[in-house]
C-alpha cells in the first residue's frame, strides 16, 4: 500500500472521530510528498530524520511533526500496513521555546501605523483590512486561526458578539467586544461589502480577492513586513523576533495589568479569562501571565496600598 494511500486512510479515520485535522493533514500530504509517494513499507528511517530535521536550526517544528508522524504509523501499524514504526526514539535537544513578547502600547501603535507599508505588492484594501485583523487579535486574545477562519455571519455587531467556531479544542465560544473594536469591525465590514461574497454571509471575514479566505503563512509573512517597518526587532538575549502570536499574550497580560490598578480581585476573574481565551483550564491561562515589569509594578501598588489599610487599621 502507498503512504498516500495510507495517508488518505488515516484523515478519513480521524476526521470521522470529529477531528479537524487541517493542519496535520497538511503536513502528512507534505510528508508523502517527500517521500516519493512510494509503498509506505519503503520510507526508510534515514529518509523520515531528513524530513523531521528540515534546513537550518531545530525547532518546536521538529516536535510537531513527529508527533504527527506517530500517530500516522501507530494506524498503519495496527492495520498491517507496515510492521514497524521507523519513526526515530530518541528525541533532539531542541533550543528552548521562544519567549512570549508583550508589546507596550506604543509598540501596538507602531504596528498598527506600519500597516501602511502593505500598500506595496499587495491589493489596495490590504493595509486596513490587515490593520482590522491586529486590532481583532488584540482586542479580543483570539489565536490567529480562529481569527481567520472567522465569517461574515459570526460576527454580529448589534449584540457586540464574536461566535468562535473549530477552535483548538473542537468547541464553540461566544467573544463580547466592546464598543471600539465593534466600530472597527463596522467600518471593516462596510469595506468587505464590496468585494466578492460568493457565498454570501458564510464568506470570509478577511480576504482581500477571489473567494478563498487569507491563509495563515500569508498572514504570518505580512506580519514580518509590518513588524520591521514597525522597528521592533528581537529582544535582548532573544534569538527570534516578537510574533503575531505574541498579540494574544499581550492581550492576556494587559487584562490582568487592569485589573490589578482598578483593584479587582485578580484570582476571582483569572477563570473568566481562561473562558474568553478558549483555555481548556486556569493552568493555560496562568502560562501567559508571565511576570512582566509592568504587572510587577501593578502587584507592588496593590501591596503598598494593602500595607497601607493594615498601618491605619493598627
Amino acid at each position: 500500500m502507498t503512504l498516500a494511500d495510507v495517508v488518505d486512510a488515516y484523515l478519513t479515520r480521524q476526521r470521522s472521530l470529529g477531528m479537524r485535522f487541517e493542519s496535520a493533514g497538511q503536513l502528512l500530504r507534505r510528508f508523502s510528498r517527500a517521500m516519493g509517494n512510494r509503498p509506505i513499507q519503503e520510507v526508510t528511517p534515514e529518509a523520515i530524520i531528513a524530513f523531521l530535521n528540515g534546513n537550518g536550526t531545530l525547532t518546536a517544528t521538529w516536535t510537531l511533526k513527529h508527533r504527527v508522524l506517530t500517530g500516522l504509523y501507530r494506524f498503519a501499524v495496527s492495520r498491517g500496513y507496515v510492521d514497524n514504526s521507523p519513526l526515530p526514539t530518541t528525541l533532539p535537544k531542541l533550543p528552548p521555546q521562544q519567549t512570549p513578547y508583550v508589546y507596550s502600547t506604543g509598540e501596538l501603535r507602531r504596528l498598527l501605523d506600519a500597516t501602511a507599508i502593505l500598500r506595496v505588492g499587495h491589493s489596495p484594501q490590504v493595509p486596513a483590512m490587515y490593520r482590522t485583523l491586529l486590532l481583532l487579535l488584540y482586542g479580543t486574545g483570539m489565536r490567529i486561526g480562529e481569527a481567520l477562519r472567522l465569517n461574515l455571519q459570526e460576527v454580529d455587531l448589534v449584540e457586540r458578539v464574536i461566535t468562535v467556531r473549530c477552535t483548538k479544542f473542537f468547541k464553540t465560544r461566544l467573544v463580547p467586544i466592546g464598543p471600539k473594536l465593534t466600530g472597527e469591525l463596522t467600518v471593516h465590514l462596510d469595506r468587505r461589502s464590496l468585494l466578492p461574497m460568493p457565498h454570501g454571509k458564510a464568506s470570509p471575514l478577511f480576504a482581500s480577492r477571489g473567494t478563498r479566505g487569507w491563509s495563515y503563512p500569508r498572514v504570518i509573512s505580512m506580519f514580518q513586513h509590518v513588524r520591521r517597518a514597525a522597528g521592533i526587532e528581537c529582544p535582548t538575549g532573544e534569538p527570534r523576533p516578537p510574533r503575531l502570536h505574541d498579540l494574544r499574550h499581550t492581550a492576556a497580560v494587559h487584562r490582568v495589568v487592569a485589573w490589578y490598578r482598578s483593584g479587582q480581585d485578580v484570582h476571582r476573574l483569572l477563570p473568566q479569562l481562561a473562558t474568553y481565551l478558549g483555555h481548556l483550564d486556569i493552568r493555560s491561562t496562568q502560562r501567559y501571565l508571565q511576570m512582566t515589569p509592568e504587572l510587577l509594578q501593578a502587584a507592588s501598588q496593590r501591596f503598598a496600598q494593602y500595607a497601607m489599610g493594615a498601618d491605619h487599621e493598627g
